[in-house]
């Protein structure tokens, strides 16, 4: 079990993490989302020792990480760490030797991470002759390439293409299958809504949500029902009791009812309106679930 653990970190009076906790099981993998300035790379630099945490520690297998546990950890850094003169074979097997892999070892794993995330043809090019989502590939064939116990990876998909987006995806697929837990951060919330077994949710430096994608829907007060109305003025919905517009474009509303609101009741207002063409509950996407539980954490309540 990779266990973050009420992790407290403040520069000056900037309280960057407050009470970070989570778990990422073997064999599973975990979205870290949250906005910017968040405290996500905070807490991934504090698992790697790139800085210190006031309080609170990182456990991998029940004990804190040391430099020694830290070698059996593949890192991805959102800043590229690269050497842009160094050729991509040789710098991804550097990468393997500074893991403690022998030099004919380092050169059979460069390569075949080459090859899986398609830098095959480029394998003999400079880094700073690659583009931006190539060199963010040659970063996680580095992060890959010593076979490591656990992956924590900052912005992983940041400037890849759609091939470059399911090269990665299937890549991390892999290693979940082969035990390793993966701690990911991502702006690109319908990735990790397809991708992550938990997810967790970072604002202004404290958890406001942990669980599957499912658990995050039942925690969740309110249902949604979307209404399509193509003739409907807007704001058709705005005064109806127990209801809250979520959304609302060319006729498409999306809607929040409290528990004990009759849908039927809504229905009857959709009507009045025009053709109804579409009327069903949905589920909230995970960009949504997002937005609910951020705005639920004021700065009032963080700072209490």
């Amino acid at each position: 079990m990779l266990e973050f653990d009420e992790l407290y970190k403040a520069y000056g009076p900037n309280r960057v993490l407050e009470g970070v906790s989570f778990r990422v099981r073997p064999g599973s993998m975990f979205g870290f989302c949250g906005s910017n300035g968040a405290g996500k790379t905070t807490t991934m630099r504090i698992a790697m020792g790139l800085a210190r945490a006031d309080a609170g520690e990182v456990r991998w297998q029940g004990r804190p990480l040391d430099q020694a546990v830290r070698r059996r950890i593949g890192y991805m850094p959102e800043e590229r760490g690269l050497y842009p003169k160094m050729k991509v074979g040789e710098q991804v097997a550097y990468f393997a030797r500074l893991h403690g892999l022998d030099r004919a070892a380092a050169r059979r794993a460069a390569d075949e991470w080459v090859e899986v995330l398609g830098l095959g043809p480029r394998r003999g090019d400079a880094v700073e002759k690659l583009s931006l989502g190539n060199q963010q590939r040659v970063q996680l064939a580095a992060a890959l390439v010593s076979r490591p116990e656990v992956l924590i990876l900052d912005e992983p998909f940041s400037g890849l293409d759609p091939i470059g987006v399911d090269s990665l995806a299937e890549a991390l697929l892999g290693q979940v299958r082969q035990g390793v837990p993966v701690v990911f951060s991502s702006h690109q919330l319908d990735l990790v809504e397809r991708l992550c077994d938990s997810v967790g949710i970072l604002a202004r430096g404290r958890m406001v949500a942990t669980g599957t994608v499912d658990e995050l829907r039942q925690r969740e007060a309110g249902q949604l029902l979307r209404v399509v109305v193509p003739d409907a003025a807007p704001g058709w919905a705005s005064g109806l009791p127990g209801v809250r517009v979520v959304s609302e474009q060319a006729g498409d509303t999306v809607l929040e009812l409290k528990a004990d609101t009759d849908d039927q009741a809504v229905l009857a207002a959709a009507l009045t309106t025009g053709r109804v063409a579409h009327f069903a509950w949905q589920q909230p996407t995970l960009v949504e679930l997002f937005r609910e539980a951020v705005a639920a954490t004021t700065p009032q309540e963080v700072a209490a």
